[in-house]
């Protein structure tokens, strides 16, 4: 199936599979933090009693103030004298629990923030060391644009949440049951009258949850699919457009898009209900209050100041439970992107080769410091699936120094062979060897050590001409790379550019496909490892740079082993073996003009090319 078919539309949506489960995983990640979390959360716990006590201090001012105000005596107004000590007593000690509720969740939220963002970070560096761990199978099945989708959306989406989610949950839970121990305290008739007026937004409350959680998680699924989409169709804008796909990729794009907007609107809306219908319960608590604590006062059953005790605490009750849906939607949303990114940090990963020595090259022990580059292939088996072998049994011997020419039909398994020299996908059975050692003996990093490679996809990173030619080699001269560029051509046109050697190359700069192409080229040349690979190294430029390229690859591969991989039989002309491959065996190897003498499969196919320039 096509890549671009594989982003989007992965499968049915669906919430997370174990709420539970994804934040254990998720609280062992940042286990390291657990501390600074608990002291975050004890401070904003600490901050939310200081406010929980100020109603009721309130209700002491307002009882001070009342004592002292006229009242009527036998039909004659007496006049009283207001404790002003007191009063002024009470209002430090208010003044001073609210500015440590301020402070102490100021600084809850300070360290709740910086522990999330932390988290978040490291849970990119993982997802960064992963990618390298992950054999390149799991990116043939797998869009770029939803692996980009987990490193920016789904961990901002951890990142954003998970600290406003616990602070949140845990001064709602110490606000909620300590209004409620207060307004018992204060007078049980009255909290009973305020907890039945609540009962009605939690009923309706569970309800909007139960709709609400699984929009959230469709959300987070249809923005990959939207980034997958994009990534990919601007990727391939050119083909796109050459092809006349732009209403295809338009009507699937709006289809995606259609997915986000149903989903992002809906849980927006459902969460959106939540402060309106909480507000609405906290009125209709003002209302009950007022009129239970008028009765009860005319009766003398309480004081005035209860009343407004009462008025604050209906507040601060009410408040918590729109908070409680928010953070619960919030960890839910969570919940669905840690799962996308623990589920990829979970993918099996290549096996460890820490323990095996590096046999090949400089980094052996024992060694010259030098590869001849003697390479064979012994019976050698392959399948991209455990039961698709495409790769049946492969056996070739090509000594120090030789250009081996790889040639076949499309789907022969020409680069198969390459990618499996260079050990980007392991062997179902049989051995390559180089320079007698087993491949699969030493390290990755050691194998890819020995080789240059020049693909038909040029790769060029936003950086200066100096730092894409000399890409992850140490130690390179000025001298090198001005060599290789000239060798390639390139010397004379980077010259030109507004800062020669150090123009930097991003989406603006005006490189040609051919340019590029001699650009990876000449990082190559500067690589100078013993084994050269080209697959379909001169497949984007025209006849006079491909015979430049030639004349530069000819000079290059003297005294290396090479391997070219090309499609284009008038280039491997002088190659010192030809290996003919069909359906993944070889079926002819030979020099050029044994093979052409043999009248055989690679005759067919040379003289079909030739009839066709001719």
């Amino acid at each position: 199936m096509p890549r671009g078919h594989m982003g989007p539309g992965r499968g049915p949506v669906e919430k997370p599979k174990n709420f539970g489960a994804v934040m254990k995983k998720l609280v062992r990640f940042c286990r390291r933090y657990i501390p600074a979390i608990i002291v975050a959360l004890v401070l904003g716990a600490a901050g939310t009693v200081c406010q929980i006590i100020g109603p009721d201090k309130l209700k002491d001012m307002t009882n001070e103030i009342a004592k002292g105000l006229p009242a009527v005596v036998q039909g004659k107004p007496v006049l009283r004298s207001i404790d002003f000590a007191a009063v002024n007593r009470i209002a430090w000690l208010l003044v001073a629990l609210y500015v440590g509720y301020a402070v102490l969740c100021y600084v809850q939220s300070w360290m709740m923030a910086n522990v999330t963002q932390r988290t978040a970070q490291q849970l990119r560096e993982a997802i960064s060391v992963k990618i390298n761990k992950l054999p390149l199978k799991y990116f043939d099945k797998v869009s770029y644009g939803d692996v980009l989708s987990r490193i920016t959306n789904d961990v901002d989406a951890i990142g954003q949440t998970l600290g406003q989610s616990l602070g949140s949950l845990i001064t709602s839970v110490t606000l909620f049951f300590g209004a409620l121990v207060m307004m018992f305290y204060n007078n049980v008739i009255m909290t009973l009258c305020a907890i039945g007026s609540s009962l009605l937004g939690l009923v309706i409350m569970g309800v909007i949850m139960k709709f609400s959680q699984k929009y959230f998680s469709r959300q987070q699924i249809a923005l990959g699919d939207v980034n997958g989409h994009v990534e990919e169709m601007y990727t391939g804008h050119t083909v796109v457009k050459a092809y006349c796909g732009e209403s295809d990729s338009i009507a699937r794009f709006e289809r995606y898009n259609n997915d986000l907007y149903e989903s992002g609107w809906k849980s927006q809306f459902l969460s959106g209900l939540m402060m309106p219908l909480m507000n609405f319960i906290g009125n209709f608590g003002y209302v009950v209050v007022c009129v239970v604590g008028a009765v009860l006062a005319i009766n003398g059953q309480i004081e005035f100041g209860v009343i407004v005790a009462f008025m604050m605490y209906i507040r601060l009750f009410t408040q918590p439970l729109a908070q409680f849906a928010q953070a619960f939607q919030n960890l839910q949303r969570c919940a669905a992107a840690s799962e996308r990114v623990f589920g990829f940090l979970e993918e099996p990963e290549m096996a460890d080769e820490s323990g095996k020595q590096p046999l090949l090259g400089c980094a052996a022990e024992n060694s010259d410091g030098s590869v001849r580059g003697d390479v064979t292939f012994d019976h050698v088996s392959f399948g991209y699936e455990p039961d698709k072998t495409i790769i049946h049994d492969f056996s070739a011997e090509v000594k120090s120094g030789q250009k081996v020419a790889i040639v076949g039909p499309t789907g022969a398994g020409k680069t198969t062979m390459v990618n499996l020299l260079m050990r980007f996908y392991e062997i179902s059975g049989g051995s390559i060897l180089i320079d007698g050692v087993d491949t699969r003996s030493v390290p990755r990093w050691n194998v890819h050590d020995q080789f240059s490679m020049v693909l038909q996809d040029t790769w060029v990173f936003r950086g200066t001409v100096r730092e894409n030619v000399a890409y992850s080699k140490q130690g390179v001269s000025d001298e090198q790379i001005v060599a290789a560029c000239e060798a390639v051509g390139l010397d004379r046109y980077i010259r030109s550019l507004p800062d020669g050697y150090d123009t930097v190359l991003d989406e603006t700069s005006s490189l040609s496909q051919g340019q590029k192409q001699l650009l990876t080229i000449a990082r190559a040349m500067v690589e100078d490892a013993p084994i050269l690979i080209l697959d379909e190294a001169t497949s984007s430029v025209d006849t006079r740079t491909e015979e430049l390229i030639q004349k530069a690859m000819d000079a290059l591969t003297v005294g290396r082993t090479s391997f070219v991989i090309a499609h284009r039989l008038s280039t491997i002309r002088d190659a010192d073996m030809i290996l003919v491959m069909n359906g993944g065996d070889i079926v002819e190897r030979g020099t050029h003009t044994e093979l052409l003498a043999k009248r055989g499969f690679y005759a067919d196919l040379y003289n079909s090319q030739f009839a066709l320039t001719n």
